[in-house]
């Protein structure tokens, strides 16, 4: 018995020692053995990282109007174990339906989901059409399921809205085509999203920290923090008025012809600042997954290259006027002309002519064949292509949008040289290209990179970079490119046979060339399908916008002057009185021909403009051309400088006052005189401080006491008005007053 007990007391003792010396063992296995693979585990369950989301640059037109940015979003969740415990699944599929517009069977799928052992999931979103709604439908999914908890007197329905944060373009479709849009992932597609998304969505910040099993955080936490770097925020140079006017000149000749494609670029020509570009189709990029058509996506100003037609003759009219060549009295014979080694004749758009006419009426009446003596004659093949590259149409123009491509200038025969000079044939060209070029003719003669991009700041530097103009190279002197504006300007003023006629604007000089293209498919010229545009500037004596119109094969047969020239002129008449353009007098100079000309204007009073609305007072300068300045953001005119009745100087400006006190932004007073400056500013009810004599040159803005403070630095102004140096207005001084002893 007592063997028996001691045998029994080896055998357990043995048990404990073995299982004792296993448990060691394992200890020492996981402890030592396999340390780092349980440490980074223990590392996994109790660190975390929560990220800290940048914010999306927002994007702006040029006077600060919001055309996309980062806004609160909201996506419909619902949990099918909660909806099935209280018994709504219907009440929730109906609601949801007519409120989101899903159909009812996809939300049943959704509303009753399961996992593969029958059991119901927790968290389903309704997508798409509850995938990051807005507020005003978000509120009314809240309204409905909190309908819901106080009619069946419970806490939770099982549907729920998740914030979360998404891009919107306030102002829908306009300027799509250079917005682009990012998908609902927040990835950028196309456009200046895509072009400058590596600067507009900033990078991602983190918290690393360490919890417990249940997620509280740890009181000696080794926190690293790493904050986020939010997107740089881009002011365009766009003007969403001037785009405005454009898309709905657009809309009206689009319905009207029913055109495969429009596009329309504005720019300022002296700085290449593309004030609106458009395209139709279009699409809205707040709903771009309704938009089937990818072909409605396509940027065709900057994308599609076509056969230009006449507008391409400015090209050549421009080297011949370089080259002196050019003498608008010189005669030819119109109809057809005939080039060597080829055996039909290139003819005029009139295939009989116009006689024996002058190289300018030819100019006025787009006739081939006096650009074919012209370019091909005269400048011949070498300097023809010459000028062709150096007005930028072989290459890309650099501008600051994606996708851009360049134009084909390809002619290996002397036939193709010829028709090269009017715009047909071995010549593709871009909208953007044509435009680009056009602009060199009104700005002086200097090809310039357009762009689309004013500023960009970093928020998180405070830091502005200026996007600055930028000259490629001096295509024709500033002598030329006025001579050829002169001449494009009769193309529009003749209104007995100018091309142009139907893109003259009462009161503005306005420069401008129609282009026809038949279309080519395969190797064929395809009558019926033809390609209208019109190109121009104004005002011509100092030229402020340059539009192109091109419509795709219109539905009805037109040419540029009959379909574009009228878009263009809707386009830049509003253009021009938004911009605030006085209008100038008109003469008649020859008969049937409108001349349109600066005329010394007699002195004149002010009108009486107090209490009028602002849009009134603005349309009463402009058409009587009072050059004028508007202050302050209201409706009604409160006041005005100068008073009623009190007679003009030549150049002085009309101030219109819409709101008063210190909040009032302050006009530029540059230029104007000492007891101009003060009227106004003292309408402003602002603090006044003055340096010096003579005109206003400078003026900087401060607060002093509370109050706004505008200093006016004063300098004499020579009969140019330019300013005088100290030294050399001194000297004048000194002359007056010996001369007056």
């Amino acid at each position: 018995m007592v063997k028996r007990i001691k045998l029994r007391t080896l055998f357990i003792g043995g048990c404990i020692t073995l299982f004792f010396l296993v448990l060691v063992a394992r200890v020492f296995w996981i402890q030592v053995l396999q340390n780092d693979f349980w440490h980074e585990k223990a590392i996994a369950q109790w660190a975390h990282t929560s990220v800290i989301k940048a914010k999306r640059g927002t994007i702006e037109d040029r006077n600060g109007s919001v055309l996309a940015s980062d806004v609160p979003a909201y996506t419909v969740v619902v949990n099918p174990e909660v909806i099935a415990e209280q018994g709504l699944g219907e009440e929730v599929i109906q609601g949801l339906h007519e409120l989101l517009g899903k159909p009812e069977n996809e939300l049943k799928a959704l509303v009753e989901a399961k996992d593969k052992n029958g059991n119901y999931l927790k968290n389903r979103e309704i997508r798409n059409e509850g995938w990051k709604i807005d507020k005003e439908l978000a509120d009314k999914v809240k309204a409905f399921y909190e309908g819901l908890e106080d009619e069946h007197d419970i806490l939770e329905t099982g549907v729920g809205l998740i914030t979360e944060q998404k891009r919107y373009y306030p102002k829908d479709s306009l300027a799509a085509h250079i917005l682009g849009y990012t998908n609902r992932d927040g990835v950028a597609i196309m456009g200046l999203e895509k072009y400058f998304d590596e600067k507009l969505k900033g990078i991602n910040g983190e918290l690393n920290y360490q919890s417990d099993g249940k997620g509280i955080k740890l009181p000696d936490s080794k926190d690293t923090y790493q904050p986020a770097v939010n997107g740089s925020n881009f002011k365009l140079t766009i003007d969403s008025m001037i785009q405005r006017y454009i898309e709905d000149a657009m809309q009206k000749a689009y319905d009207q012809y029913k055109p495969k494609s429009m596009t329309v670029i504005a720019a300022e020509p002296n700085t290449m600042e593309i004030l609106g570009m458009a395209n139709m189709p279009t699409f809205n990029p707040n709903e771009f997954w309704k938009t089937t058509d990818q072909g409605d996506f396509l940027n065709h100003a900057i994308k599609s290259i076509y056969e230009p037609g006449s507008t391409f003759k400015i090209v050549t009219l421009a080297g011949t006027v370089q080259e002196k060549l050019f003498n608008p009295d010189a005669t030819f014979k119109s109809g057809s002309i005939r080039i060597k080694g080829y055996s039909k004749a290139l003819h005029d758009i009139n295939r009989s002519g116009w006689g024996e006419i002058s190289f300018l009426e030819g100019v006025k009446r787009s006739s081939n064949v006096a650009f074919v003596k012209l370019g091909y004659e005269m400048l011949g093949q070498e300097r023809l292509t010459q000028y062709i590259h150096d007005f930028g149409f072989e290459e890309k123009t650099g501008i600051d949008l994606p996708g851009e491509v360049s134009g084909r200038v390809t002619p290996q025969y002397s036939v193709e040289y010829a028709t090269l000079a009017y715009g047909h044939g071995k010549v593709q060209v871009t909208p953007i290209e044509q435009l680009t070029a056009v602009a060199a003719i009104a700005n002086g003669g200097k090809l310039m990179v357009p762009h689309v991009v004013k500023e960009v700041t970093d928020p998180n530097t405070g830091k502005t970079t200026a996007t600055q103009p930028e000259v490629v190279r001096q295509v024709i002197s500033e002598e030329s490119a006025r001579e050829t504006g002169s001449y494009l300007e009769q193309v529009v003023s003749d209104q007995s046979i100018g091309t142009g006629r139907h893109a003259y604007i009462e009161g503005y000089r306005v420069a401008g060339k129609t282009g026809t293209a038949i279309k080519v498919e395969g190797q064929d010229y395809v009558k019926s399908k033809v390609l209208v545009s019109f190109i121009g500037y104004a005002p011509v004596n100092d030229p402020k916008i340059a539009v192109i119109v091109i419509i795709d094969e219109p539905n009805v047969e037109v040419g540029g002057g009959t379909a574009a020239a009228p878009v263009f002129k809707e386009i830049v008449s509003q253009s021009l009185q938004y911009m605030g353009v006085p209008k100038t007098v008109e003469s008649a100079k020859e008969t049937g021909t409108k001349v349109s000309q600066t005329a010394a204007v007699p002195q004149r009073s002010t009108p009486d403009l107090t209490g009028k609305t602002m849009k009134e007072a603005r349309e009463l300068l402009l058409d009587q051309g009072y050059d004028f300045e508007t202050v302050g953001g209201g409706a009604n005119v409160v006041s005005q400088y100068p008073e009623k009745g009190t007679l003009l100087a030549s150049g002085q400006r009309i101030y219109l006052l819409s709101q008063q006190g210190d909040q009032t932004a302050i006009p530029d007073l540059r230029g104007q005189s000492l007891r101009d400056a003060l009227e106004v500013l003292n309408l402003l009810k602002v603090g006044i401080a003055v340096e010096g004599e003579g005109y206003v040159t400078e003026q900087t803005e401060s607060d002093q006491n509370g109050k706004k403070l505008v200093t006016l630095k004063l300098s004499p102004l020579n009969e140019y008005g330019e300013e005088i140096p100290v030294a050399a207005a001194d000297e004048d001084a000194a002359g007056s007053e010996d001369s007056g002893g």
